[in-house]
């Protein structure tokens, strides 16, 4: 098992708009797929700052889900195009952290 630490960069001031997004849109049609969604954030020190934690149980469900989400037509044609308004891509950064022993998240 190992998790997704998304980090995420909205364009100034869209944050708010985004989290409402990610809450109402994203996460409840990620999930419909499949995803394991653990947890949602914003940054108290950076006013457009965002992180949210996903949940594989392997790589092979990772490419699965994966292809699930991002490659369906609804993600394709509406979810996508609003993320390219909302955020910066090129700013995404994701970290893969696999728990240690006394993790709570094992």
């Amino acid at each position: 098992m190992f998790y997704e630490i998304r980090r995420y960069q909205t364009r100034p001031g869209r944050r708010e708009e985004w989290v409402g997004f990610m809450e109402e849109v994203v996460i409840p049609f990620q999930t419909s797929r499949g995803m394991d969604v653990i947890a949602s954030f914003v940054d108290e020190e950076d006013p457009d700052g965002y992180v949210w934690l996903r949940r594989f149980a392997d790589e092979a469900e990772r490419v699965r889900l994966y292809e699930a989400v991002y490659q369906s037509e609804r993600w394709q044609q509406e979810i996508g195009p609003r993320v390219d308004e909302l955020l910066f891509r090129e700013k995404i950064q994701v970290t893969r952290a696999v728990p240690t022993p006394a993790s709570g998240l094992r």
